[in-house]
């Protein structure tokens, strides 16, 4: 037996995407990031956002309530949770846990797709001829990478949440890795999911599996009603990226 719901939430809307977004707009090669990334902050369109959360946590019947919470270690995932722990009114046993951290992008960290191409020709190059699943950075993780740290991470949890509901507030990537290893879903299917359907900040996604055990089925993905019912920003921002863009 394990885990019987995993409650997947993005990070409210961050300083740095908010400064990804700028770059991106304004064509520029680096992200003036405000802090190392694990610092990074909410904004506050990120804070409303955790608040909304939290109202809508508030509303869930005692039966679809979350019993406990695991983190990642990167305060804007962590200043989600508390923000909207807090505005429930919910204590909860709290984990924070490192393998559930963003991914890791090495030395492309803070380099929009143009900073690529003309700082990293070589690296654009290799990320296009090995696909995004596969490219590892230089001092960075690929998406297998993240995966793996999941599936470690999956263990931990099926072992110590035995028939629980779990809240995980963690990142975009993870989250869409956390689909790939629950759901079995194989690359190309996942790739073009990611590529479709962006992870909103502060959305929920509900895997459930109410035996405990075998494959996870998605009852909701990226859902964002909470945030419209609370008239909370929904914000799009696909996080830090190696893929090139113009």
């Amino acid at each position: 037996m394990g885990a019987v719901e995993l409650v997947l939430v993005r990070h409210g809307e961050s300083e740095g995407n908010v400064a990804a977004e700028r770059a991106y707009r304004e064509k520029t090669d680096r992200i003036a990031v405000p802090a190392r990334d694990p610092d990074v902050v909410l904004s506050a369109t990120g804070r409303e956002q955790a608040h909304a959360l939290g109202e809508h946590l508030a509303e869930l019947p005692e039966s679809k309530r979350p019993e406990t919470v695991w983190v990642s270690p990167y305060v804007r995932a962590q200043q989600t949770a508390r923000i909207a722990l807090d505005t429930a009114g919910f204590e909860l046993p709290y984990r924070v846990d490192e393998r559930i951290r963003d991914r890791e992008l090495g030395i492309l960290d803070a380099l929009t797709g143009r900073g690529v191409r003309r700082l990293y020709p070589e690296e654009a190059d290799r990320r296009q001829w090995l696909g995004k699943f596969y490219y590892r950075p230089p001092g960075g993780e690929s998406w297998a990478d993240v995966a793996l740290r999941i599936r470690s991470f999956l263990a931990d949890v099926d072992r110590e949440e035995d028939g629980r509901r779990v809240l995980v507030v963690c990142h975009d990537a993870v989250i869409t890795l956390f689909r790939y290893v629950c759901e079995r879903i194989d690359e190309r299917t996942l790739l073009d999911a990611a590529q479709a359907n962006p992870v909103p900040n502060a959305s929920l996604t509900r895997l459930v599996r109410p035996s405990g055990t075998g494959i996870w089925e998605a009852a909701m993905v990226s859902g964002t009603e909470h945030l419209e019912t609370e008239d909370a920003p929904v914000t799009e921002h696909q996080g830090r990226t190696d893929v090139p863009q113009s």
